[in-house]
């Protein structure tokens, strides 16, 4: 399985990432090992999708990062991002 999730990050930006096994890699997140997170802890896991191909969940993260895929993924979730009090 491979993954495709979205931490909310203390700066209350979203961090987009994909990973082959999640708990690993949220553990490194939360661990200050990841480059992009490091300093905007603490992280909170808001989303995340399952794909049984890896070229699917690339192709997921890929899009998320753009402004549409942005804008879309805000429109999907945002009653969370709500209750967090990002928008």
């Amino acid at each position: 399985m491979y993954y495709v999730y979205v931490l909310l990050m203390n700066n209350k930006k979203l961090y987009k990432g994909f990973s082959g096994n999640l708990k690993i890699r949220l553990n490194d997140h939360k661990k200050g090992l990841v480059k992009s997170t490091k300093d905007n802890g603490p992280l909170k896991l808001i989303h995340y999708e399952v794909y049984s191909l890896k070229s699917d969940a690339q192709r997921r993260e890929r899009f998320l990062k753009t402004t549409e895929g942005s804008r879309l993924l805000r429109q999907q979730i945002r009653d969370v991002l709500i209750k967090e009090k990002v928008i």
